[in-house]
């Protein structure tokens, strides 16, 4: 009954072929929200027992309500115990680098652009054990202060369930890539309470241009609404910051919001550039890898005597700041050191997202410029506060090529959507003006340019050429008579191109074909060659095209039938042959064609 009512009411919806991928995506939903909730409860209880309860580090705390942040407690961080708090991120460290070098190298960095790793090169294979050691490895640089955020450790364990899930049910590797990105978009829908921004981050994540995996969208989408409805019921509904309710009503504004996405472009090329300076930096360090950590958290330790803002998420700096609670030398010494404290957590190999860190210093950059603005040109800024969360957004946008997400994800995660027009114009323009600049290394320009879709890229070359319009590449045929003796024939073809030869009846239809190689077989044969008529060479299964099919139809005839030549016959007569068209020119084809596609995609 409830069958027959669904062919009634969706009688194009194919139910029997969705419910798999529904399925798996509820599942690797709910796996990846256990994961957050389990990752968002351990990075807390090493956070409270190393910086708070051993170092007596207390920075002010996000979604917290205006009266928790008194006078001065911004400005400067008291540490009862600082002599002791500079060690703690080495010991985090030490652990991570143990962990990840000795168990899963891969684990390293951000976990998200392992993940984008995984999708574009490896067909969505991510080992068993990178969850577990990922998870434990960003726990311990979290914990102790590293400048990382939960965000990557909890996509690449998301992603990682995907990929083991699709390993074991035996799934292809299209499918698996389209689980790791569900596990993805539920891991971060999770952490940030942005279930829409998880999704949309997931599928946009893969490239650097404005593209989208398209076909991973609705299993992101399920999995991410599951694993954030997972999280929320165990850690509570409200957005992760606190906002004024802010709104855009005043259009000369834009203009120092243009301002602010040229500023963030920039910074985030200075951050990239300086990210993966660090990187390199530290791999010719003389020390085994293990300990390079250490060492980041050392000199993170250190910086962190002078500016403490530094350690951890830094996301009560964020919350501060939203209610203008921050001063503005602070917010630019904090974002400058804060690209400082990121590289030194992750760049020397240490385990933790980039996402968080992003975020804080595109808030503090934002704020600064907005505070600074207010004093400047006070008739043009409604409200400095608001350039915070426009900062945030515009800063990442521009550093991982996510406008769309990065947009959807900080209005979800501060619950402020009133600041959409601005949101969207300072995402764009921080992001095209360096198109190639991006903390994501992993990041493909496009789907033209990822392995994982170079097969599906030559179909779709294909699909859009007709035979018809190679008509003029093709070769005359060379008809044979289908009653001429073999010595005749090979005083006819010993004149002719091509190796395929069609035999026509006495009303020039084409009645067989035959090649060259036919004829090599045939005079092994003790007939004598007298005796031998064309149509005897020749087979009447043949294998043909007609001009209005697609290359990719005729792709796969030659390749059928290990072919090197196809008639091409006309639509209305099978037996009326046109030209004859070579595996040769086809292949041709596609290279220039590809050529050419490859040429609309360069950025100058």
């Amino acid at each position: 009954m409830k069958t027959r009512f669904s062919a009634s009411v969706f009688p194009h919806f194919d139910f029997r072929a969705m419910r798999r991928p529904l399925l798996l995506s509820i599942l690797v939903g709910f796996v990846s929200g256990l994961g957050a909730v389990a990752f968002y409860y351990c990075a807390n209880a090493v956070d409270a027992f190393f910086l708070k309860g051993m170092g007596g580090f207390h920075p002010p705390e996000e979604g917290a309500p205006i009266s928790h942040f008194g006078a001065g407690i911004i400005n400067s961080l008291h540490m009862e115990h600082s002599w002791f708090l500079f060690l703690v991120p080495v010991i985090g460290g030490l652990v991570s680098g143990f962990l990840v070098y000795k168990f899963a190298p891969e684990a390293e960095g951000h976990g998200t652009d392992a993940a984008i790793d995984a999708f574009h090169n490896k067909g969505g294979y991510i080992r068993g054990r990178v969850p577990f050691i990922k998870a434990f490895a960003s726990i311990a640089t979290i914990g102790t202060g590293g400048s990382a955020g939960r965000e990557g450790p909890i996509a690449h364990i998301g992603a990682s369930f995907g990929s083991f899930l699709s390993s074991k049910l035996k799934l292809t590797a299209a499918e698996r890539r389209i689980l790791l990105l569900a596990g993805m978009a539920g891991g971060i829908g999770a952490t940030f309470r942005a279930p829409l921004g998880g999704a949309l981050f997931a599928v946009e994540v893969l490239y650097r241009k404005s593209e989208f995996e398209h076909e991973g969208l609705i299993p992101c989408i399920i999995s991410s609404i599951v694993a954030y409805s997972l999280f929320g019921a165990v850690t509570g509904w409200q957005p992760l910051l606190a906002t004024p309710r802010f709104s855009f009503d005043h259009p000369p504004e834009l203009l120092l919001f243009l301002a602010l996405g040229v500023l963030c472009a920039l910074f985030g090329k200075v951050y990239v550039k300086f990210f993966y300076g660090m990187r390199d930096l530290f791999k010719r360090v003389p020390l085994d890898p293990c300990y390079r950590p250490a060492l980041g958290g050392l000199l993170l330790g250190l910086l962190a005597l002078f500016i403490p803002q530094v350690l951890g998420s830094g996301y009560g700096m964020v919350q501060a700041a939203l209610y203008g609670k921050v001063a503005i030398w602070i917010m630019i010494v904090v974002a400058v050191a804060k690209v400082l404290a990121t590289s030194l957590t992750i760049s020397s190999g240490g385990s933790g997202g980039v996402f968080a860190p992003s975020l804080v210093i595109g808030a503090m950059l934002g704020g600064a410029f907005g505070a600074s603005a207010d004093l400047f040109f006070p008739v043009l800024v409604v409200d400095p506060r608001a350039y915070v969360l426009i900062g945030m957004a515009g800063f990442f946008s521009g550093v991982s090529k996510t406008p769309i997400a990065t947009l959807i994800m900080v209005s979800e995660l501060t619950g402020n959507y009133g600041l959409l027009a601005p949101l969207m114009l300072v995402c764009v323009i921080a992001m095209i003006i360096f198109p190639k600049n991006s903390i994501y290394a992993k990041q493909v320009d496009s789907r033209l340019d990822s392995p994982a879709h170079l097969g599906d890229f030559v179909i779709d070359v294909l699909e859009g050429i007709r035979i018809r319009d190679l008509a003029e590449h093709g070769r005359k045929p060379t008809f044979i008579p289908e009653h001429l003796p073999l010595p005749e024939v090979m005083k006819r073809i010993a004149q002719a191109d091509g190796a395929y030869y069609p035999t026509i009846n006495a009303e020039n239809q084409m009645t067989g074909i035959f090649s060259i190689n036919d004829i090599r077989r045939i005079l092994h044969e003790d007939i004598p060659p007298g005796l031998i008529l064309a149509r005897d060479i020749a087979t009447a299964q043949i294998v043909s095209c007609t001009p209005n099919e697609t290359l990719s139809e005729a792709l796969r005839k030659f390749t059928s039938r290990g072919l090197e030549e196809i008639p091409v016959v006309a639509d209305d007569d099978a037996q009326k042959v046109l030209f004859m068209l070579s595996r040769r020119v086809l292949l041709a084809q596609y290279a220039t064609k590809l050529e050419q596609t490859k040429e609309a995609y360069v950025v100058d």
